[in-house]
């Protein structure tokens, strides 16, 4: 079975210390050492928040392109770094799935449009506010339903 297939991809200009594809970054012996992006808050260390939202009865939720513009939204909202987009569109009336790769982590989605349902996963590190994302989301999937949770993630004891 031969699906029409879409695939919207965003590159972002290169920033000082991104990594590109396949890159790996070494440290060798007398190198200074890497920065730590782990977060501290309420005298807690943990390696990020990661935050998993279910919008129920969500709107443009085949429509690639409002979908990579919320992503880029958010990123900006979240003061994240974006790498690149990816996304998937399962043809004209199908969900689309995609990710927008940070240097702080990702942001990802993944859209059920028969059930008007959509996952999204913001994952971030460092100075970020994943946080921030959540009006930006609310505004553009008008969703009847937003149910969010929260997990601090790499706990540090």
């Amino acid at each position: 079975m031969d699906q029409e297939r879409d695939l919207v991809e965003v590159a972002a200009p290169e920033r000082e210390g991104a990594h590109t594809d396949g890159e790996i970054q070494g440290v060798g012996i007398g190198a200074a050492p890497a920065p730590d992006y782990f977060v501290e808050r309420d005298g807690v260390h943990f390696a990020g928040t990661h935050i998993l939202i279910d919008m129920w009865g969500a709107a443009h939720l085949t429509d690639i392109e409002v979908i990579r513009d919320a992503l880029i939204r958010a990123v900006e909202a979240c003061s994240a770094t974006l790498l690149h987009i990816h996304l998937h569109h399962f043809g004209e009336s199908g969900g689309v799935s995609g990710v927008a790769v940070l240097a702080e982590s990702h942001i990802s989605i993944h859209t059920w449009p028969e059930r008007g349902f959509a996952a999204i996963d913001i994952f971030m590190c460092g100075a970020c506010d994943p946080a921030r994302a959540l009006p930006i989301l609310r505004e553009v999937f008008h969703p009847e339903a937003f149910n969010v949770s929260e997990t601090r993630r790499g706990l540090v004891e």
